[in-house]
């Protein structure tokens, strides 16, 4: 998203109090009188995405471990623990509040005339893109949430209450739209890792089709979805990657098909490539996919780039030392990265990909059965995916098919091609409200409808006499 390279450090311990502390510092600079320039402004945006994205923490490691819950990822058993991903709240709402500082000053008139109105713009849609992502993270996990703007009373003196699901997608859906507004089609200075137009657009896309399905089951957010991700797609901004073994490449991680993601450089780099790679293969296998899942996988060229199930031709189950096929989407750390352990590999958020499909399930959905546009849209993917070859294990959708075969098509579509993305499979499970029947069938003795959201951690509860907890987990 942003380089890290200057940090502000202006997080609270913990994030909400019931009681307040009186302390009389030697030194201290306000946020609000901190960001002066354009310059400081970014600092934030990189201090945010430091607290979610940095080597060994946040959505590395163990962040990838909190949606191992799905039925991609090993390890996974649906036995979800009290305090289950407490560091992934932390970590989104310290950034969040680097943001609302920031957007604060702005507000405020902190940056005067130092910078013009079309810069002032982009530099409040760029912030307004963070916070609506990371609440959008939040509430998919954890469901209602202590909602804090820019504009919120002192969350330490006056610690919130959770706000209900649908309020907070309102805040979300105000902070995008106002970034679409605000931001470019394209930067001017050629940056290729700030968020744009287009990829707000498809965030928004994103959070439409979330909408109209559970918990909140607004129908008519479908045809929204449809609209906004068509808009991205007509656009050309953002283009297909045409061979399905160059998608994760060191060359196509920012483009033309990656809309936002997490970034990495050799001064601020992705926790070592091992973790991801087979014993076998000398590294340290942390990250192992289901067995099951991938057996289901149809045999095509973009299984044999997305998963790493056969070694010179030997399948997973012969392998020395291993029974687990491994996530192979990000291996592709140059040797010499690889042997001095360190990577540049970053995790898409957003694909132009999962914009196609978007607007595949919600088109479906809006119009009670799919249009010509969807089934297109829906076998574009399908088709790079099988290597442009007719491939009886992968077949194309068609026009005869009803609305719920061709949405059930659609939603293992996005099951193959986002798979190991940021929670994306986890979110589809729970949006979909599938999770019970697509969990290894071993595990599912442990499904319960508790389990489509995360429990708020434990410290936040002691600290906070007006959370509550979710259904099926334990106060501390």
């Amino acid at each position: 998203m942003y380089k890290k390279i200057i940090y502000i450090l202006i997080i609270p311990v913990t994030l909400f109090s019931c009681k307040k502390l009186t302390e009389t510092p030697l030194s201290f600079v306000e946020p609000s009188s901190f960001y002066q320039t354009k310059a400081q402004i970014e600092a934030a945006y990189a201090a945010a995405m430091n607290s979610v994205w940095n080597s060994w923490s946040g959505y590395q490691y163990p962040g990838i471990q909190y949606f191992n819950h799905d039925d991609q990822m090993g390890g996974s058993n649906l036995v979800i623990p009290n305090n289950f991903s407490a560091d992934l709240w932390r970590r989104h709402y310290e950034a969040i509040l680097n943001l609302n500082s920031a957007i604060a000053a702005m507000k405020k008139g902190n940056l005067g005339t130092s910078v013009d109105a079309t810069v002032y713009d982009q530099l409040i849609g760029q912030a307004l893109f963070l916070r609506g992502w990371n609440y959008f993270c939040l509430v998919r996990l954890w469901g209602d949430l202590p909602l804090v703007l820019d504009d919120t009373e002192d969350a330490i003196a006056n610690p919130p209450s959770r706000t209900p699901v649908r309020d907070v997608y309102t805040a979300i859906i105000a902070d995008l739209t106002t970034a679409v507004a605000g931001l470019p089609a394209k930067w001017n200075d050629g940056s290729i890792t700030k968020p744009t137009r287009d990829a707000a657009k498809g965030m928004l896309a994103k959070v439409y089709l979330t909408m109209a399905t559970a918990p909140l089951n607004e129908t008519d957010n479908y045809a929204k979805a449809a609209s906004l991700a068509k808009e991205v797609i007509d656009a050309s901004t953002y283009t297909l990657i045409h061979d399905i073994d160059k998608v994760f490449t060191l060359d196509t991680r920012y483009g033309p098909e990656v809309m936002f993601s997490f970034t990495a450089n050799y001064a601020d780099g992705t926790m070592s490539p091992q973790v991801w790679t087979p014993p076998m293969l000398n590294g340290w296998g942390d990250f192992s996919v289901q067995p099951q899942w991938a057996e289901a996988y149809p045999e095509s060229p973009r299984k044999d780039a997305y998963v790493l199930h056969m070694l010179n031709g030997v399948k997973y189950t012969n392998w020395s030392g291993s029974s687990t096929p491994y996530i192979k989407k990000y291996m592709y750390d140059k040797p010499e990265d690889y042997a001095a352990y360190r990577s540049n590999v970053t995790l898409p958020v957003l694909r132009l990909a999962d914009v196609y499909l978007v607007f595949a399930e919600a088109d479906n959905m809006a119009n009670g059965a799919p249009t010509q546009a969807a089934v297109d849209a829906v076998n574009k993917i399908i088709e790079r995916a099988n290597g442009y070859t007719a491939n009886a294990n992968h077949p194309l959708a068609t026009m005869g098919m009803s609305k719920d075969a061709f949405d059930a098509l659609v939603i293992e579509e996005r099951n193959q091609e986002l798979c190991f993305e940021t929670g994306d499979r986890w979110y589809d499970l729970c949006r979909k409200r599938i999770l019970g029947e697509k969990t290894i069938e071993f595990y599912r003795q442990n499904f319960s409808e508790d389990d489509y959201l995360y429990p708020i951690p434990d410290n936040d509860i002691r600290l906070n006499q007006n959370l509550t907890q979710n259904k099926g987990y334990s106060l501390p």
